[in-house]
């Protein structure tokens, strides 16, 4: 059992399989076909107008100018049974945007080859050419896929560097220019022709003066080529000498310079011996005196230093010795002095009260003498009283407080002394 199926003619009806298991398939456009149930496969294919906007975006031209280029172009699937049979094996089972994009990019490819060998001129101004141009050269392409382009045209060219805008105004330019030009010939021509009629009316009055005027700029002429050899040969002439005064000033100069050269190699000869001069001049004058004096002044102060340093210890041996003489002298005296008292403890030891009577007897001379110092320079004294034992009585007392001022002079008691202590009964009786 089967099934009738029916297309417009918009379509194209593909039935693959059938009975007996062929492959063979039929292609029904705007009619019908029979179809057997769980054999045949029956698929569609549309046969409409698809239109296509190719864009090729900043593609550079022959002359390496980046321009983008927009067209329409209109395809559709060919019906007749090769052509289609191409176009189902390529697109049957698409959809109709897939069949879209793979036309546009076959299109744009083309487009795209195509703008690199056209200058920017040729593609602007002659669009009709350009389109008819990419048409032919996609055609076989996508005739191999079973499709046809009846119609591609240029929407638009534009760039992002203003080329196309310079064209217009270079176009826009020559359109006045040449609008200029014609009204300038036109203007021209009435100045032509009202000149010629002027010139035919003065003809008549101008042409003996012409005759004069040819004669005489033939006279002026012939002057002036007679001049003319005159002062070319008086130019040469010229030249040639100011030619050879310049060739020989130029060996003058070139022998000025070999001078300045000879004389500026002894001028720094002389100064290279000059700076030699100087500098042992200065060695012998300066650096050598400097050194000298310097090593005599090292010298001497090493001698002062050593004289300091020899001086420091003279001195130092000679406070040395003297120290050591005076402690030496120190030592001596105490010991004298140690000497002497222990061996005056001795004799007191032995001696007693004898010995002490006698050192005192022995210090009162010099007790006397320190209490009349003030009296040594009394002349006299006198002494006034009204009895005669007065002068007795004064004695006797000076006498009786000579122990006590001994005491507090010399811690010796007086008075317990035995030879005193009978002079002093004796005083006292």
């Amino acid at each position: 059992m089967g099934n009738c199926h029916t297309v417009g003619p918009n379509e194209a009806l593909v039935v693959s399989g059938g009975c007996c298991g062929s492959d063979q398939k039929t292609y029904v456009v705007g009619g019908w076909a029979w179809a057997w149930w769980l054999i045949s496969d029956i698929q569609r294919i549309t046969l409409e107008i698809m239109t296509l906007q190719p864009k090729c975006e900043d593609v550079e031209t022959a002359e390496g100018v980046a321009i983008t280029v927009t067209g329409v172009a209109q395809v559709k699937v060919m019906t007749d049974n090769d052509l289609l049979a191409y176009a189902c094996e390529q697109f049957l089972g698409k959809s109709v945007q897939e069949i879209k994009s793979v036309v546009l990019q076959t299109l744009e490819g083309h487009l795209r080859a195509i703008l690199g060998t056209l200058t920017v001129e040729q593609i602007y101004q002659d669009r009709d050419k350009f389109a008819t141009l990419v048409r032919e050269v996609a055609a076989p392409d996508v005739c191999r896929m079973g499709i046809e382009i009846l119609s591609f045209t240029i929407k638009d060219v534009y760039d992002k560097v203003e080329y196309l805008s310079s064209l217009g105004k270079t176009q826009t330019a020559a359109v006045q220019r040449d609008a200029d030009i014609g009204v300038a010939e036109a203007e021209r021509d009435a100045g032509i022709r009202e000149a010629e009629c002027k010139k035919e009316m003065m003809d008549v009055k101008f042409l003996a003066d012409t005759k004069m005027a040819d004669s005489k700029r033939e006279l002026e002429m012939q002057k002036a080529s007679f001049n003319q050899e005159v002062n070319t040969k008086k130019a040469e002439a010229q030249l040639a000498y100011e030619l050879q005064a310049a060739k020989e000033q130029q060996k003058i100069r070139l022998e000025e310079i070999e001078i300045e050269v000879v004389q500026r190699k002894k001028q720094i000869t002389i100064e290279e011996k000059e700076i030699d001069r100087t500098e042992k001049e200065l060695i012998a004058t300066v650096k050598r005196p400097a050194e000298a004096e310097a090593y005599k002044m090292q010298q001497i102060a090493e001698g002062q230093k050593i004289k300091k340093v020899l001086t420091a210890q003279a001195e130092a041996e000679k406070i040395r010795c003297i120290g050591e003489a005076e402690a030496n002298s120190i030592e001596a005296v105490g010991k004298a002095e140690a000497e002497k008292m222990r061996l005056k403890a001795e004799a007191y030891q032995q001696y007693g009260d004898a010995a002490k009577t006698a050192l005192v007897l022995e210090a009162l001379p010099k007790i006397a003498g320190k209490v009349a110092a003030p009296l040594a320079k009394t002349n006299e004294i006198v002494i006034l009283s009204g009895e005669g034992n007065r002068v007795t009585g004064e004695v006797t007392r000076l006498l009786a407080e000579l122990p006590v001022s001994v005491n507090a002079l010399t811690g010796v008691d007086l008075t317990k002394m035995p030879l005193l202590q009978k002079m002093t009964g004796v005083a006292a009786v």
